[in-house]
C-alpha cells in the first residue's frame, strides 16, 4: 500500500515533487498500487520509487527518471515514456502494452516476463537489459 502522504505530494504536480525530492526529504518514495492513471508526470524525478503494482495506464512520464524504480507487475499500458531514464530499473512482469518507449535508456533493466506488445521502442537503449521470459 502507497504511503499516503507521497501520493498527495505527487500530485501537487511535478515542480512541487521534484523540489521535495532535491531537498533529500525522501530517497525512496513509497508508490506501491497507486492510482496514477492518466497522471502528467513529464520530467518527474522517481528514481529508486517503489511503484510496483501502481496503475499508470496512459500516464505521460516522458523525459521522468525511473533509475533503479522498481515497477514489479506495474501497468504501464498506452503510458508515454519517451526519453525516460529507467536504467536499472525493475519491470518485471510489468505490462508496457502500447507503451512509447521510444529514445528510452533502458541499459540494465529487468523486463523479465514483461508484455511489450506493440511497444515503441524505436532508439531505445536495451544494453544489458534482461528480457528474459521468467
Amino acid at each position: 500500500m502507497a504511503e499516503e502522504k507521497h501520493v498527495a505530494r505527487l500530485k501537487q504536480g511535478v515542480e512541487a515533487w521534484n523540489a521535495w525530492r532535491r531537498d533529500g526529504s525522501c530517497a525512496r518514495p513509497d508508490l506501491r498500487g497507486a492510482d496514477l492513471q492518466h497522471s502528467d508526470l513529464v520530467g518527474a524525478d522517481l528514481s529508486a520509487a517503489d511503484l510496483c503494482q501502481a496503475n499508470l495506464r496512459g500516464a505521460d512520464l516522458s523525459y521522468a527518471s525511473l533509475i533503479k524504480a522498481q515497477l514489479t507487475g506495474a501497468d504501464l499500458r498506452g503510458a508515454h515514456l519517451r526519453g525516460a531514464r529507467l536504467c536499472g530499473a525493475d519491470l518485471r512482469r510489468a505490462n508496457l502494452g502500447e507503451v512509447d518507449l521510444s529514445y528510452a535508456d533502458l541499459l540494465g533493466a529487468d523486463l523479465g516476463g514483461a508484455d511489450l506488445r506493440g511497444a515503441d521502442l524505436r532508439e531505445t537503449d536495451l544494453g544489458a537489459t534482461d528480457l528474459a521470459d521468467g
